[in-house]
């Protein structure tokens, strides 16, 4: 590990971070330019290691051969298990948002198979209703998918397939780009192999003519580039 990354590591809070990270007599463009370089570096960091560890398609299996998927988050991860839910939700069955709210931790842990799958998104300061949901679940016998950013998180010793990130940034804030780009791969291979993506992505372009969802230009550009919500 180098000192750039222990130091990173040893900035905990964004407190902590934006007073080593943000200079005052820096230029917007100065900035800019630092940003977008960790950016970058952070993200290549990332796919290289997934590209030699096999733990995306690991977990793609995992989901396609649950009977049913849960996905959680808390605090600023629960943007991340949301983009995952979105994009899973549209080709798969039986996947479910674990936000608190529509559905509790409590429901879901009342009822753990071994053919079910929790996807937690366990990112630095690690909530502690994260690292219990997944421990809970894990002890009931159900598969744990975990996406963090340090093979010492408190839910990597018991992952059934663990994904790092690198999350290393020049902001106050730790670098979403890696996280989301981790979604994006992993709901690719899942859906690529879903049986019925096709046909469910079909039925949901039927329905939201039907529904009207989208503004008319807006319906047409989506037709043209793909583009969904």
């Amino acid at each position: 590990m180098t000192d750039e990354t222990h130091l990173d590591r040893d900035l905990v809070s964004p407190g902590d971070r934006y007073g080593e990270r943000i200079r005052t007599n820096l230029s917007a463009e100065s900035i800019q330019a630092r940003i977008i370089d960790a950016e970058q570096r952070s993200l290549a960091r990332t796919f290289e290691e997934l590209s030699g560890s096999g733990q995306v398609p690991r977990a793609a299996a995992s989901i396609l051969g649950a009977r049913r998927r849960y996905i959680a988050g808390e605090g600023k991860a629960s943007a991340y298990a949301q983009l995952l839910n979105a994009d899973l939700s549209a080709t798969l069955s039986n996947v479910f948002l674990v936000d608190g709210h529509a559905l509790q931790p409590l429901t879901v842990l009342t009822d753990v198979r071994a053919s079910d799958v929790l996807i937690v998104f366990s990112l630095r300061r690690y909530r502690e209703e994260t690292v219990r949901l997944g421990r809970l679940f894990r002890e009931a016998g159900g598969e744990l998918v975990v996406i963090t950013d340090s093979e010492d998180a408190p839910l990597a010793p018991i992952a059934t397939t663990l994904i790092r990130v690198h999350t290393g940034s020049a902001s106050y804030a730790d670098s979403p780009t890696p996280v989301a780009a981790v979604c994006h791969l992993l709901s690719t291979l899942t859906t690529a192999s879903a049986k019925g993506a096709r046909r469910r992505l079909a039925e949901r372009d039927r329905l939201v003519a039907r529904l009207g969802l989208y503004a008319p230009d807006g319906a047409k550009r989506q037709r043209s580039t793909g583009e969904d919500a």
